[in-house]
């Protein structure tokens, strides 16, 4: 498929229609961008501001016509990117207009009343910069991702993406992929003719062997990258009245979730988006988790164990003012309530005497097999200081940082292709003795799954390997 859309790149989309769009936000603004790209780009810069083209990359002042009628619509700065030095590859332009509604709608009708031009579709210039080989699919989902980041966390990995780290790993495996197939093809086509050095085979055998180790390695990361592309799913639950929706409330500062001193008040899951530290959650409220007869309530805390199944991170709230005096006995009413990745926090604190406050804050941190316990109150906001501290140190765990280390898979269909890849490596090793064309079979296999992340595969590079290795022929 890919090939067919180089080809037509190269041959068909110098008669391609040009596209334009409105590129920045829409409503009322200070400027608006409208973006041209294609072939009559030239003509509609001409047709539109002045026959004779800004050099370069250059912003120019100059006014805005209509084509047909010859009524100004405006004056803003144009600039001419011609290919192959723009975003698409291809000629383009930019219009830097006043960003009131109507100028940007006379300019759109405008040019579309230029010869060979249309209205973009949605991501037509991220799919022909794609197919020009500006970009490959790694950096077109983060260009993606960097527009619909909302946390800082969020926005760092898009960046990193986008600028091609993530891509530039998989291009390398697809590299010593392409060898090693080159040298194992080699060794199966000319071997018996002995124009094949010694040790080709053990050579490929060392490089698929430590090519499937870190790709192994790569997909063991927890799904850091993923969290954090989607946001952490933190869950509230615990038992009725112990003051889930009071701290969905405090967390979110408003008032999401119906809080009233008759136990079962929530019923159904209420979810919001927040920003800790950074990094996106997504909470979820729950039912109490309590038997009862009523079947909606039932319902409700059916959906809650569901949802605490499914949870990254649950935040097991207790009011305090329940817990046996006794602290050894607090902590064994607590660990009967865990749950894996649980954040224990004692809401209802301000009703506890200070002495039994301060007593619960030392003794329960030193208890084995507790995870981190917070005291809380959401009525006076004592703790929170803490508690968001504690929190915050849970979710960036789960995300990891997004600029240590190398770029984690922030895709569900990168780790599907890389899954796809280790088995066909494995397929190598299990035929390499037995058959090596089959064993050849499982290398091509694992880089064909490769080059569906980034969107690059091709025949003609195996070829040049053998060609530039083997010199066959010489």
């Amino acid at each position: 498929i890919l090939v067919i859309k180089c080809c037509l790149f190269q041959g068909g989309l110098a008669d391609a229609d040009t596209i334009f769009a409105l590129s920045s936000g829409y409503g009322r603004c200070g400027v608006a961008v409208v973006r041209v790209s294609g072939p009559a780009s030239a003509t509609a810069l001409r047709s539109m501001a002045g026959h004779r083209l800004p050099p370069p990359r250059t912003a120019l002042l100059r006014s805005i016509t209509d084509p047909l009628s010859g009524e100004m619509l405006d004056r803003g700065l144009v600039l001419w990117f011609p290919a192959p030095h723009s975003f698409t590859g291809e000629d383009s332009v930019e219009f830097h207009i006043h960003g009131g509604p109507a100028v940007i709608t006379a300019v759109l009708q405008a040019l579309g009343s230029v010869p060979g031009t249309r209205p973009a579709e949605a991501g037509e210039f991220t799919r022909r910069a794609f197919q020009a080989g500006k970009l490959d699919l790694t950096e077109v989902e983060g260009l993606g991702d960097l527009i619909h980041a909302e946390t800082e966390a969020q926005r760092r990995q898009a960046l990193r993406q986008m600028s091609g780290e993530l891509g530039h790993i998989y291009r390398d495996w697809s590299h010593k992929l392409k060898r090693c197939l080159a040298h194992i093809e080699a060794f199966i086509d000319f071997s018996e003719d002995e124009l094949i050095e010694d040790g080709v085979l053990d050579q490929a055998d060392r490089s698929v062997c430590d090519l499937q180790s870190q790709i192994e390695q790569h997909l063991r990361d927890e799904r850091r990258g993923e969290r954090l592309r989607s946001g952490v799913h933190v869950v509230i639950a615990g038992a009725t009245n112990a003051g889930k929706s009071s701290l969905l409330n405090t967390l979110c500062q408003r008032p999401a979730a119906i809080v009233s001193p008759i136990a079962g008040t929530t019923r159904d899951i209420v979810e919001t988006a927040v920003d800790i530290g950074g990094f996106p959650v997504l909470l979820s409220d729950t039912a109490g988790l309590r038997e009862s007869a009523d079947l909606v309530e039932q319902e409700g805390v059916r959906r809650a164990r569901e949802r605490v199944q499914q949870a990254d991170l649950t935040l097991l709230v207790v009011d305090s003012t329940c817990l046996p005096s006794d602290v050894q006995r607090a902590a064994g009413f607590l660990s009967e309530h865990l749950r894996n990745m649980c954040l224990l926090v004692l809401n209802k604190s301000d009703l506890l005497p200070e002495t039994q406050r301060q007593k619960l804050k030392m003794e329960l941190r030193g208890v084995s097999g507790l995870p981190a316990v917070c005291l809380l109150s959401c009525q006076t906001n004592e703790g929170l200081k803490d508690f968001l501290t504690v929190l915050q140190s849970s979710v960036k765990t789960l995300c990891g940082d997004p600029l240590a280390g190398a770029p984690t898979l922030t895709q569900a269909r990168h780790r599907a292709h890389l899954q796809q890849c280790v088995a066909a490596l494995s397929q190598f090793q299990r035929y390499r003795d037995s058959d090596l064309a089959l064993a050849a079979e499982g290398v091509r296999l694992a880089l064909t799954s490769l080059g569906r992340i980034t969107g690059r595969v091709g025949a003609e590079e195996i070829l040049d390997i053998i060609f530039k290795d083997f010199c066959i022929g010489k």
